[in-house]
């Protein structure tokens, strides 16, 4: 029997739930592919032509095959805007990003699903992105698993282009996710705990493979995303809440960040899939991150950190 529609059960739905979703004569969920492959940015002017020519990685694999229904979004240029003093990956234009959800066939009350290749990055991403634009905790989830876990299932793949049959109505309204400034990151650091989502190499400075410096913030605690992810899958709740605990339990303030706030979104996400943090009383973000922090010539601290 489908799946009937309701809120999502929790914000990490596992293949079958999609596919049981999808398996509905009506109220199917909407369904995002944000497969992604993060790149360092283009040094000069010939190599920024050059990717302006190229189709992002994603969309390739998109065309490939995908999850039937799904809609690509492109994380660089739908669920970010352009790279400059606000970091890397700033926060999307509203208007691009409303524009986006239409296109994709998202309603005010749609469910909406988001995968990725499957080391959780761009969906939290995506997840994130959806949230602060107003969308309901309880109509926006993570495939858990992401593109391989689909096809390992024996899910159905789809190369039809087009995806949706008409485009929604979505009117976001942005702000529903605290997003954290480099003042409010170093004030976290202080009185909280800012947790750094990169890898611990990087935290400690010993290798910076994209931005101009290496280090963390001051005060920051590194915890990679990538240990929120076991073989391929979300930990589970009960498993991530043993990661996370350890630096967040008895501190009233939480914030993430990371390289340019795509994996920090991990974070958030995962406290919440811990149950560490309710929906209403999400972790901050700096969205900015490192890329934004070391641009604006702030202190810098190398070492293992908090």
């Amino acid at each position: 029997m489908a799946t009937p529609a309701g809120p999502l059960p929790t914000p990490v739905v596992p293949v079958a739930w999609l596919g049981d979703a999808l398996a509905r004569e009506n109220e199917r969920p909407v369904v995002l592919d944000v497969r992604w492959t993060l790149r360092p940015p283009p040094k000069t002017a010939k190599e920024r032509k050059a990717a302006a020519r190229e189709d992002p990685p994603g969309l390739v694999e998109h065309e490939a095959g995908h999850i039937p229904g799904a809609v690509y979004v492109d994380l660089d240029t739908e669920l970010a805007g352009p790279p400059g003093p606000a970091g890397r990956h700033p926060l999307p234009d509203p208007d691009v990003l409303e524009e986006t959800l239409q296109r994709a066939g998202a309603d005010r009350d749609s469910e909406v699903v988001v995968y990725d290749g499957g080391d959780g990055m761009a969906a939290a991403r995506a997840w994130w992105v959806l949230r602060w634009a107003g969308l309901r905790p309880d109509r926006v989830a993570v495939l858990d698993g992401g593109w391989p876990a689909w096809v390992a299932a024996g899910g159905e793949v789809s190369t039809a282009s087009g995806g949706v049959r008409r485009p929604g109505g979505l009117q976001i309204t942005t702000g529903s996710m605290p997003v954290l400034t480099a003042d409010d990151a170093a004030s976290v650091a202080g009185q909280g705990v800012l947790l750094d989502g990169r890898a611990a190499e990087r935290f400690r400075g010993e290798t910076e493979p994209i931005d101009p410096v290496a280090g963390h913030v001051p005060g920051a605690a590194n915890l990679p995303a990538a240990s929120l992810i076991d073989d391929g899958h979300w930990r589970a709740p009960d498993d991530t809440a043993a990661v996370l605990r350890p630096l967040v339990d008895g501190t009233g303030v939480v914030g993430a960040y990371c390289g340019s706030g795509v994996s920090a979104a991990m974070l958030v996400l995962g406290l919440e899939h811990a149950g560490l943090r309710a929906p209403d009383d999400p972790a901050g973000l700096y969205v900015g991150s490192w890329s934004h922090w070391c641009g604006t010539g702030r202190p810098v601290e190398t070492g293992p950190g908090a």
